[in-house]
């Protein structure tokens, strides 16, 4: 019942500036990733209310080109308002259970020496490549189909990342939640994100 999400959130992609622009003008949408590796499954993925955590992205792509599939000549941030619909929400208790069990009905179907594995990738902390994340998040969706149950539209997750914040800290450097948009018609629209006016002064 409560997977229903009511309201619109503002959420933020990193892509190339040019990427940012047609979709502005409605030329093009934005890719569903496919990669085996996504943290949330098959989707859009967007950082939600935050437009610097995806600049920094984009600009870590353009730094380190063998590590992304996109060319990223100008890193730019582009935001969406979004409705998530009937989301997988992965901070609701319930829907951790519900993951869980996609774990099992996975091992059940595929006990072999290549069973998926979340990895590290060398030089950076956490698992950041989510082999098996993603297997169970996508098995769920199978299965749902399967049994002619609503396809969810969107996912989302929180993610502990990065170096401690500080020493003994329970707080790491990129922390964040994560949107996954597998139904595009939850994007209501897209905005080119404004800098703050620091020379405002309130009346």
């Amino acid at each position: 019942m409560y997977s229903i999400k009511s309201g619109l959130i503002l959420a933020f992609h990193g892509c190339d500036r040019s990427v940012a622009l047609r979709v502005l003008q409605g030329e093009t949408m934005l890719k569903s990733s496919t990669n085996k590796y996504d943290w949330l499954g098959h989707g859009v993925y967007f950082w939600e209310n935050s437009p610097s955590r995806a600049l920094e992205f984009v600009e870590y792509l353009q730094q380190n080109p063998r590590k992304s599939k996109i060319n990223i000549d100008v890193p730019a941030v582009i935001g969406a308002v979004i409705n998530l619909g009937f989301c997988l929400d992965l901070l609701d208790y319930g829907n951790l259970q519900l993951l869980k069990e996609g774990y099992g009905t996975l091992w059940a179907y595929n006990k072999t020496s290549d069973f998926p594995q979340n990895k590290g990738v060398k030089g950076l902390e956490g698992l950041l490549l989510r082999e098996l994340d993603c297997a169970v998040i996508e098995t769920l969706h199978t299965v749902r189909d399967d049994l002619q149950y609503p396809p969810y539209d969107s996912i989302r997750g929180v993610f502990y990342e990065g170096d401690e914040l500080y020493p003994n800290a329970g707080f790491r450097e990129k922390d964040h939640i994560q949107i996954c948009v597998r139904n595009p018609n939850c994007i209501k629209g897209f905005f080119l994100p404004r800098k703050l006016d620091n020379d405002y002064q309130k009346v």
